[in-house]
């Protein structure tokens, strides 16, 4: 059973990291990452909300998404504004939407590919099964 667990411990990951690349790599056309891709989808779903709100949301510490924002900042992608107290508030500038729905797009094609094994019943199951593994917490 060990044995069993960690081989599928390992799959997950490597579809994971397979899902991971394709992704980066394709994003890189839109002139973003991964990472700052899904920091503007953060951003998007939370317009306004505050970097440990968002790197939370984007499975990054504080210090690693305040440096991702910076650098999204500086390319225009997004504006951060002094909110409460030394609240941080973050939002997509008009360039930023741009590249956000060019990921959606791409995002779209790329994991299609990486589902393309799974009949729709199949990815429905697959969903349910890691949500369920989601909300047990984990160790």
């Amino acid at each position: 059973m060990p044995d069993e667990l960690q081989a599928l411990g390992r799959a997950v990951k490597y579809a994971q990291y397979q899902q991971h690349r394709a992704l980066d790599s394709r994003l890189a056309t839109a002139g973003t990452t991964l990472a700052q891709w899904d920091a503007l989808r953060a951003i998007s779903r939370s317009p306004g909300a505050s970097a440990r709100a968002l790197a939370a949301a984007t499975f990054q510490s504080e210090q690693a998404f305040g440096t991702l924002a910076g650098r999204c900042a500086a390319q225009g992608l997004i504006e951060r504004r002094p909110g409460n107290g030394r609240r941080i508030e973050h939002y997509l500038t008009p360039a930023g939407e741009r590249v956000l729905k060019a990921g959606h797009q791409i995002a779209d094609e790329v994991l299609a590919a990486c589902y393309s094994a799974l009949s729709p019943a199949d990815r429905a199951t697959l969903l349910d099964l890691l949500q369920r593994i989601g909300e047990g917490g984990g160790a």
